[in-house]
């Protein structure tokens, strides 16, 4: 029996992305011969949103990224975090979130689709960096590290649809099968930017970098994953995805390319300056990533020619983009798993305190030494072969005329030289500040030893690729290099035809002696870079970016408090003084400044006696309600009020709506009484003239316009009434002759799915707000109990005669709520009205016995009740997908049953089983919850 508690979480998640790995690996041979995997799942067709997945070579590429490396992640995190940390379920939720988004993005071809998972991507990354919330740093980087990409994600959006605007699709496919006739549109460039600002934020390129230094608080496996891997890399798989549409565009050439080579050079200048080892592999990558965003940027060059020699002469950038993206996650996952270990083994990430490391941690040494080589671009490591096509790239860029640049072209390669100098300096850094020179044990947290084989088994293995791959390069590029790099060329670009042998000599060429350069002035600068302040040392305070960035938020921050606090009063009043002005001057003004809307009243049927003494009484009683002196005489008044409106719907012959007032008035009336244990005793107060004014305006601004709004739908609108469709097809496609249950379960089943989600909220927050926000003294019970004298009768009634008679009258309710659910497709009934009979029946008992006698006869957990019907209903909608239909298409049909003969059975009733259950959880949640016997 205590087996189970001593095996790690982790175990159980790691099958996942080792499932998923074998999937995308079987689809290998498929991409790598140039097909396309697509599926497409109907969602919101009306809307041009559909669940659609294609699986192409860049695509496949990175949910082998994704899913391989969270694989060596999950088994690394087991050892680093042990199975006692905090919330380690709450860790591996999130990791799983976040690989299930990230692959969302890269499979998706709808951009809706795509935005969608791309925010959820912040979202998890949020929880991810902030898993130590106690810390203030975590929750900081957190909220820095969400905010830019948020930001860059809603300007992503809005550049999504104005591509849609442009082309009438939202299918990226689709999109760039148009490119050509998009160049000379004028939202076309600004629908590039916002998309590469979408990119530039989540792959922290300048200046949007700021976030990423501060998300390595996460903890190491995060940082490993998300922060080398697989997060940062989005902006990267957008720029390279969208390349079909934008890379024909001057624009799009400049801004990307230069874009990241001063990301590269900036990124690598920084991290040569940091003391803490997190912090240095936080600015390689934003170097990294901006290198790697320079090569698409410069790949898309390939794009101004037509000739095959010249497309491949420049779209060689692109396949070195490819292969570095690769290697980067190989060697920056090993480097950010060697830090953890280092941290995990001293105490302490700070190189100032490290050193001697080398001959205690041997293993750990070799593994840092690889990706760190690999990094720097040094053989014999396939870091070397991607950074020599990254220059031959850069070699190559200066015969780009195109655009009539001329010498510019050659800043191009100075920058790279310069910024891959400064990369071999901090690569030296990594290693041999950390493992070279003598212990300091006087420093140190903890005595270093060599850490266990369980920590060391996924930085090994994924350090060991970096060598496999210098050794197999054709290899890795027939199997995934060429078949991605022809997905981002497009335009039915093959894998064949983007082939490019790697190996390693070359002869000599300009890349060749570009790289004896940096290691020449790379080693002096390593040597020597403590002796310049300039390159030694962090400019403390000086950071304009994330002083620019901080003080935004403050002044954000304070501006809201202030703004705020104008309005935000306290008051309930106004608050209802705002939502109705706002009311009034939106509905009242469209009203009246819409030509086409008027209040034509010619047609109306004449008033009958029976209807103006209903109205007359339904006045009264409103009219009464203001002038109460108690509340118990107030919620008479409003229930009069409602019985009328109940009285005028039987009238106008719509039972449903009759039986649904009625029943609403009859629970909240309940409700009503239950809440005054909470309110203190009425009293009348004197108000100034002013504040009786402004209610009387104010209610009286309401009332005119609710019944200009009244008015107008019965006048004449430039709408085409959407009543006749309901009416005439709701048999014919619904199955129902019921037209008011057909459309809450068929037609608009959408609202009432999130109709019962907002209900579900409410009584969970009702439950939040008294449960956890209200602790019950021995005041409070005798409070309680003089609620009910002020009342003027008992929470619970002692009467015998009511006792008995509310057992027969629940059994009868009860059942004909039952007809009503079953009847309610075709007859008067519904789930809806059903589940408020049910529950007017369930607070029968509650008032006649006791809510703790109805705890012990009938043992239902509502707040479960209630995710049950959610369930059902939303399982119902996506049932739909099965059969490759729209969510919450309803099917029915007729069959011959015994005893019953020919039945109608429609899946709407699945739908209406789960609204019963949902709504009647909720009502009886909310009554337990106030009465406080929950």
């Amino acid at each position: 029996m205590r087996v189970l508690p001593r095996i790690h979480p982790g175990w159980a998640v790691l099958p996942v992305p080792v499932a998923l790995f074998a999937y995308f690996i079987s689809r290998m041979p498929q991409i790598s011969s140039g097909e396309t995997l697509a599926v497409t799942i109907p969602w919101m067709p009306g809307l041009g949103i559909d669940l659609s997945l294609v699986l192409d070579g860049w695509s496949l590429l990175f949910a082998l990224l994704i899913t391989g490396i969270g694989a060596f992640v999950v088994w690394y995190s087991m050892f680093y975090m042990g199975k006692t940390s905090n919330s380690i379920h709450n860790f591996y939720i999130y990791l799983l979130m976040f690989m299930g988004a990230m692959l969302g993005v890269v499979l998706s071809d709808n951009m809706m689709v795509l935005y969608a998972f791309w925010e959820l991507t912040s979202v998890a990354s949020f929880l991810l960096i902030a898993f130590w919330y106690r810390r203030e740093r975590s929750r900081y980087g957190a909220l820095k590290s969400m905010l830019i990409t948020v930001f860059g994600g809603l300007a992503m959006f809005a550049g999504f649809n104005l591509l849609y605007t442009m082309t009438g699709t939202y299918s990226i496919r689709e999109v760039a099968a148009q490119a050509g006739g998009l160049t000379d549109h004028p939202l076309f460039l600004p629908a590039m930017i916002l998309v590469l600002l979408g990119a530039f934020t989540k792959s922290a390129q300048f200046p949007f970098h700021i976030w990423l230094p501060d998300a390595m608080e996460a903890p190491t496996p995060v940082s490993a994953y998300l922060h080398s891997a697989t997060m940062v890399k989005a902006g990267l798989y957008l720029v390279a995805r969208m390349s079909p549409i934008f890379a024909g565009a001057a624009e799009w050439f400049w801004i990307v390319s230069l874009t990241g080579l001063i990301t590269l050079f900036y990124g690598s200048f920084k991290a040569i300056r940091q003391t803490d080892l997190k912090a240095l592999l936080a600015y390689s990558t934003i170097s990294q990533l901006g290198l790697i965003m320079s090569l698409l940027g410069i790949g898309s060059a390939a794009a101004f020619y037509t000739d095959p020699a010249q497309v491949a002469f420049f779209g060689l950038a692109t396949t070195a983009a490819v292969f570095h993206l690769i290697n980067h996650a190989v060697f920056k996952g090993s480097l950010f798993m060697v830090v953890g270990i280092v941290d995990h083994e001293t105490g302490t990430r700070d190189l100032r305190r490290l050193g001697g490391l080398m001959k205690l941690m041997p293993v750990t040494f070799v593994i840092a030494l690889i990706g760190s080589f690999s990094m720097a671009g040094l053989p014999p490591f396939s870091g070397f072969l991607s950074k020599e096509m990254f220059f031959t790239a850069m070699v190559n860029i200066r015969s780009f005329d195109a655009l009539h640049a001329g010498s510019w072209m050659l800043v191009l390669p100075i920058i790279a030289w310069m910024a891959s100098v400064f990369t071999f300096v901090y690569s030296m850094i990594l290693v041999f500040k950390t493992f070279g020179g003598k212990v300091k044990n006087d420093q140190l947290d903890k005595l270093p030893h060599e850490a266990s084989i369980g920590l060391l088994a996924a930085p090994v293995l994924l350090v060991s690729l970096a060598l496999i791959f210098a050794f197999i390069p054709d290899t890795l590029s027939y199997a995934l290099i060429d078949s991605a790099t022809a997905a981002i060329r497009g335009g039915g670009t093959t894998p064949e035809s983007v082939h490019v042998s790697i190996y390693f000599w070359h002869g000599w060429t300009p890349e060749l002696w570009m790289t004896i350069g940096v290691v020449l002035v790379g080693l002096l600068l390593y040597l020597t870079y403590t002796r310049f302040r300039v390159l030694d040392r962090e400019w403390s305070g000086r950071d304009t970016l994330n002083r620019l960035y901080n003080g935004g938020l403050s002044l954000l921050e304070n501006g809201g408090r202030r703004t705020t606090d104008l309005y935000m009063t306290g008051s309930v009043r106004h608050y209802l003084i705002y939502i109705f002005l706002f009311l009034i001057a939106a509905l009242g003004g469209t009203l009246l400044l819409s030509p086409d809307i008027t209040f034509g009243m010619e047609d109306y049927a004449p008033i009958t006696f029976y209807e103006v003494v209903l109205v007359i009484v339904m006045l009264a009683a409103s009219a009464a309600v203001p002038f109460a002196r108690s509340r118990v005489n107030a919620i008479l008044f409003t229930g009069a009020a409602g019985y009328m409106v109940t009285a005028l719907f039987l009238i106008f012959r719509a039972p449903d709506l009759a039986l649904t007032q009625m029943i609403v008035e009859t629970v909240s009336v309940i409700l009503f009484l239950l809440c005054f244990k909470f309110l203190p005793k009425l009293k009348w107060e004197k108000e100034k003239p002013t504040f009786k004014w402004t209610n009387l305006i104010v209610a009286g601004g309401v009332g005119v316009t609710m019944t200009l709004i009244a008015l107008a739908a019965m006048g004449s609108s430039p709408f085409e009434p959407i009543s006749n469709y309901f009416l005439n097809e709701s048999y014919e496609l619904a199955g129902g002759k019921n037209v008011v249950n057909v459309i809450l379960v068929d037609f608009r089943g959408f609202d009432t799915l999130f109709e019962i989600m907002v209900l579900g909220v409410a009584s969970l927050g009702i439950y939040g707000l008294i449960k956890l926000g209200v602790k019950t003294t021995p005041e409070d019970e005798a409070a309680n109990k003089a609620a009910s004298h002020r009342l003027g009768f008992p929470l619970v009634s002692n009467d015998v005669i009511l006792r008995t008679m509310s057992r027969v009258i629940v059994l009868i309710i009860i059942s004909f709520s039952l007809y009503l659910f079953f009847a309610g497709h075709n007859n008067p009934g519904g789930g809806f009205i059903a589940a408020l009979m049910t529950a007017a029946a369930l607070s029968l008992l509650a008032v006649s016995f006791g809510m703790d006698t109805i705890r012990r006869v009938i043992r239902v957990d509502y707040r479960l009740m209630t995710a049950v019907g959610l369930s059902i209903a939303i399982l119902t909608g996506a049932g739909s997908f099965l059969f490759d239909a729209p969510f919450l298409s309803q099917a029915f049909d007729y069959f011959y049953l015994p005893i019953l003969g020919k039945t109608e059975l429609a899946t709407a009733v699945l739908f209406d089983l789960g609204v019963y259950l949902a709504v009647v959880g909720v009502v009886m949640n909310i009554i337990f919850t106030i009465k406080g016997e929950d």
